[in-house]
């Protein structure tokens, strides 16, 4: 009898330590941080497909979107996209002689450096302004406008539009698979 009841004891004890791990693992997966595959090219150099990277959700919940940040959003209830932000609220943005002008001014794309490289034939992204694309002077409050790093091939805000800061899940952080690709995001 007291046999049956230790075994008991030490069932029940293994279930809530099992129970209370899966429910630690979810918080963390569901509320703070969760991995996600990369699928395309659209991020190339930086990121490429079949990596997987882990997201950082926690800043998207308490703030807003940074420039430059490469974040996960919902691009529609079936997919998510993982692209670069570009434009913040109130941003004008063009695109000169494969130059970014936020607000008129021109800025470093250091992540494109080994793109621009490679290519001797021309512009990497095609000239274009918010005018044009959206028929909008600057981005609204609650949107961004994202691009992804391979210019030439990447479903981005020039196809989809702007997009809602509250679709966003995260923030993409570290490359964590193929293992010899492991790697902060910059």
């Amino acid at each position: 009898m007291e046999q049956d009841k230790k075994g008991k004891n030490e069932l029940w004890e293994w279930a809530k330590a099992i129970i209370i791990a899966v429910i630690v693992v979810g918080g963390i997966r569901f509320f703070l941080f969760e991995p996600v595959l990369v699928d395309g090219e659209s991020m190339m150099p930086t990121l490429e497909d079949g990596e997987r990277v882990i997201v950082n959700k926690i800043g998207y919940t308490l703030g807003e979107p940074e420039r430059y940040d490469i974040v996960v959003f919902h691009a529609s209830e079936e997919e998510d996209y993982i692209k670069r932000v570009i434009g913040l609220p109130g941003d004008h943005i063009a695109f000169e002689n494969d130059e970014l002008l936020i607000n008129g001014e021109a800025q470093e794309e250091p992540y494109l450096s080994t793109l621009k490289k490679q290519k001797n034939d021309g512009s990497l992204t095609k000239d274009f302004t918010l005018e044009e694309l959206l028929e909008i002077e600057e981005i609204p409050e609650g949107y961004i406008f994202v691009l992804g790093d391979n210019r030439e091939n990447s479903t981005d805000s020039r196809i989809i539009g702007l997009v809602p800061v509250e679709e966003i899940k995260g923030q993409a952080i570290f490359v964590f698979w193929p293992l010899d690709e492991m790697r902060f995001l910059e």
